[in-house]
């Protein structure tokens, strides 16, 4: 199916009683999805924040955060695919239900964490709890939106990612200032407290709220719902791919290995932003946690601007792995030059700035490709397991990271390794996925 001349017309009201359709789809689920995602990446990566108190209050070095940190993505690869798979089957109202509530509430558990051990097993089922949401709500994308116009609905999406950054940063950094011995409480306790209970909130509305199929979309008319069928079962039929009968043999699928290379790379570099911003930001020369705070917002504004330029160029060539590769070489060539500025404020937060970008303008165009060859039962599963390939790196990285700090005293080191894994990523996906048909926007494997 060809693309559609003005495609880029989802966000702006048109004439046209299709853009007019995906408008309104848009404006029904992105901006709700994203308040959700907004509050899963604050509730996962708030403990950057935290951590420049509770480090001091309890004795934690920075191999035990590192732990910490890695340890999320543990329990998050061992529940991804069977979250992934059961959303195809209860969808995604009770599967957000699900996952909202549970991890709203052990995101407040941290709060009471007194010990290493009780903070690995609350960071350990906060990432199951979470387990499902990413891939789950990229599945429910494809449910709604055919490939043509998938870019831009993904990338607003991820701009969830800056957006918990712009938000989360100078949140966290005036909780853990103002709100520090209220009732007892330290600020970083206030943190987890008042930044965990919205989650388990909105994971009931969304129950209410969401619709799990266009078809059982009351908001849309008739024939809205029949021309949304009929878009995405053409758009299927067009797919230039290999028929995946079964979970089995999606895994045989070369494709997925190859796509997975940058998505290990992505995810370790957002990460890395999320988990050791603030402590970079800090050890520049800034003390309060509110400047770390109001600092931290300016990679987040750029990169989501960026992040949505990119998208949009994206679908406007129907180009995927370029869109993807120019942005993830910016943010590695960023890590690397971070080390020479690690005592200049102003150098350091230019620097996170294009890491920030780099890494955010990757998401759009990058993860509309694993769905582009992947269908039904196949996508499902698909894309939780590159996925939860990537998340493999963020077990690892954040330790490794942590360990290498703990005994050089510098992030020297950890910010080469980000910047060779995104280069790495880059390579894999050049050489593992072939360019993009102008034609139908899809890519395949070499």
């Amino acid at each position: 199916m060809d693309a559609p001349s003005n495609v880029g017309t989802v966000l702006a009201p048109s004439a046209d009683p299709i853009d007019r359709t995906y408008g309104r789809i848009f404006w029904r689920t992105i901006p709700f999805l994203m308040v959700c995602y907004v509050l899963a990446f604050i509730d996962r990566s708030n403990v950057g924040f935290a951590k420049l108190q509770f480090m001091g209050d309890l004795s934690f070095s920075e191999t035990i955060y590192g732990i910490g940190g890695g340890i999320f993505y543990l329990g998050y690869i061992l529940f991804e695919i069977p979250s992934n798979l059961y959303l195809q089957k209860v969808g995604v109202r009770k599967t957000l239900l699900r996952i909202m509530v549970l991890w709203g509430l052990c995101c407040v558990g941290l709060a009471f964490m007194a010990s290493s051990n009780h903070y690995y097993v609350l960071r350990f089922l906060l990432g199951a709890a979470e387990a499902g949401l990413f891939p789950g709500i990229l599945l429910y994308i494809t449910y709604w939106v055919p490939a043509s116009r998938r870019a831009r609905f993904t990338a607003c999406f991820m701009a969830s990612i800056p957006l918990a950054g712009m938000i989360g940063g100078p949140l966290s950094g005036w909780l853990m200032q103002s709100m520090n011995g209220l009732m007892g409480l330290k600020g970083w306790q206030w943190l987890f407290i008042v930044e965990g209970l919205p989650a388990s909130l909105l994971g009931i509305i969304a129950y209410f709220y969401l619709s799990d199929r266009p078809r059982d979309a009351q908001w849309l008319t008739p024939s809205e719902r029949a021309m949304v069928q009929r878009e995405l079962g053409a758009d299927e039929a067009s797919k230039p791919k290999v028929q995946h009968a079964s979970f089995a043999n999606v895994l045989k699928d070369p494709r997925i290995y190859w796509v997975s290379g940058m998505a290990f790379a992505v995810l370790v570099s957002t990460g890395g932003i999320f988990f050791w911003l603030p402590t970079i930001i800090k050890r520049s020369g800034v003390q309060s946690p509110l400047t770390i705070g109001l600092l931290s917002f300016i990679p987040f504004v750029i990169g989501v601007i960026v992040q949505l330029l990119v998208a949009r160029h994206s679908d406007q060539t129907l180009e995927r792995r370029w869109h993807a590769v120019i942005p993830a070489l910016t943010a590695a060539v960023a890590w690397a030059l971070l080390p020479p500025f690690a005592d200049n404020t102003a150098g350091s937060v230019v620097m996170l700035t294009l890491v920030t970008a780099g890494t955010l303008g990757i998401t759009g165009p990058f993860w509309t490709i694993p769905s582009s060859y992947l269908s039904g039962g196949a996508a499902a599963g698909g894309i939780a397991v590159v996925t939860s390939i990537a998340g493999l790196g963020s077990i690892a990285s954040p330790i490794l990271v942590g360990w290498l700090a703990t005994h050089t005293n510098s992030f020297a080191a950890g910010q080469y390794y980000f910047s060779s894994l995104l280069i790495i990523g880059s390579i894999t996906l050049l050489i593992g996925v072939k360019p993009p048909s102008r034609l139908t926007g899809k890519s395949t494997a070499t």
